[in-house]
């Protein structure tokens, strides 16, 4: 979005449709409960499963949860984000509670089946969620809209370890009780309070072509929904979209090191453990009370600018965690930097596969959420591997790493110039779809 006048965080507020409200509830209500992928490997050691098994039921969680984006897409595509939500949460649910009755002895390949499926369904939703969120929200606030998403989900993410922490000390096992019944609760919420519109049938025309997400493949995009191999064929011979998918496997990794390296990095130093929680609580306040802001500050700007910049901020800010050796206020001021870079992009880059037309939005939306989760399942092996190795050198490594994730992303979002009405005059071009990418 390029209008002179900004958005405001108030005016988008305002405007949020009050089923977006009860979709933002839920992801909220549902982030609270999210325990398993935190807590799965503490609690089966506890419960006596050795640090191997523990790891491998992490493993089936993280394979389930990106193939569960997919999943996702597809019935989103086909059945609706209400019916898809309703599904994922009310399947999750007791999945997720009977993780405390397989935890025992001779359990394993039933456990990790059961963990499986639950990181499979777990996700399911957040396609469905992305598209109902595009779908129902103004499109002059729709990169507000995933901000509110993100700060609903960080907010949950923030608050969920301190339940926890009180939950466990009545009993582990309440925290997969509980997990299954925010689930439950949120597939209720569905069935009660969100819409039935889905989204567009397949094969049915977009009216335009103000929606697509890439220039040189939007008009294809529109009409290639027939069934799914046309849509992710499409979608492969998008080379703009490659280089956006490419930039959140390269940013999703090195933003993971912050969980990852940098609590080693901590260790290594000889930092207490409380340090720790007050690089993540600082990093949490910053980006819950101001992201809105901030988002609302740069709405002016073109899409690709504010990508390329989040991504330079961030790469300073991964740089910087290097010298954390020498002082604390490093690790702060990194963390603080980081938080800002994700702030300045992400919102952008979350909301840009919406942008695409109804008939092939929610799997370049799964898509992208499948391609970040593998990032994320990929990330330990990548920060524990190179850190350990390199050392603070890790550090810039990851800046440079995101820097170049940047830049393709601005090469994945960036589009041409509008042309203008002088050379749009007699172009003979009447009839013909219009396509233009991207526009936030």
């Amino acid at each position: 979005m390029t209008e002179d006048a900004p958005v405001r965080v108030f005016d988008a507020l305002k405007a949020t449709p009050t089923p977006v409200r009860y979709l933002l509830g839920g992801v909220l209500v549902n982030q609270l409960g999210a325990f398993v992928q935190t807590f799965l490997v503490l609690y089966l050691t506890f419960r006596g499963a050795s640090v191997s098994a523990a790891g491998l039921s992490l493993v089936a969680y993280s394979i389930g949860s990106i193939f569960g984006t997919m999943l996702g897409a597809e019935i989103t595509q086909r059945f609706g984000p209400r019916a898809t939500i309703m599904a994922a949460m009310g399947a999750s649910a007791p999945l997720v509670a009977s993780i405390s009755w397989l935890s025992g002895p001779g359990t394993l390949g039933a456990l990790l089946v059961v963990v499986g499926l639950a990181g499979l369904f777990t996700q399911t939703y957040r396609p469905a969620a992305a598209v109902m969120l595009s779908d129902l929200m103004p499109e002059r606030y729709q990169v507000m809209a995933f901000s509110m998403m993100r700060i609903a989900l960080n907010i949950g993410a923030a608050l969920a370890p301190l339940i926890a922490a009180v939950v466990i000390l009545v009993d582990w096992d309440l925290l997969f009780w509980i997990d299954g019944g925010t689930a439950l609760v949120y597939a209720l919420l569905a069935f009660a309070l969100l819409p039935k519109k889905a989204v567009e049938a397949e094969g049915e025309a977009e009216p335009e072509a103000e929606a697509a997400g890439a220039a040189e493949t939007g008009a294809a995009a529109s009409g290639a929904a027939a069934d799914g191999r046309s849509a992710y064929a499409t979608m492969v011979r998008d080379r703009k979209y490659l280089l956006y998918l490419g930039a959140i496997l390269l940013g999703s990794l090195t933003y993971a090191q912050g969980h990852i390296a940098l609590p080693l990095e901590l260790a290594a130093d000889h930092y207490p453990t409380s340090f720790y929680s007050t690089v993540l609580t600082v990093s949490s306040v910053v980006l819950i009370t101001c992201e809105l802001k901030i988002t609302a500050y740069l709405s002016r700007l073109p899409k690709h600018v504010r990508v390329i910049t989040g991504h330079l901020v961030e790469a300073v800010g991964l740089a910087v965690y290097g010298l954390t050796s020498r002082s604390g206020a490093f690790t702060i001021a990194g963390a603080v930097l980081v938080v800002f870079g994700i702030m300045i992009a992400a919102p952008s880059m979350f909301a840009h596969p919406a942008t695409f037309p109804a008939t092939v939005k929610a799997r370049y939306i799964g898509t992208m959420q499948a391609v970040g989760g593998a990032a994320s399942a990929l990330a330990p092996l990548f920060g524990v591997f190179l850190w350990t190795r390199l050392g603070g050198g890790f550090w810039l490594l990851c800046g440079v790493v995101t820097a170049a994730a940047g830049l393709l992303a601005l090469a994945g979002v960036k589009q041409p110039p509008e042309p203008s009405p002088a050379k749009d005059a007699g172009a003979g071009t009447e009839g013909q779809p219009e396509v233009v990418g991207g526009t936030s």
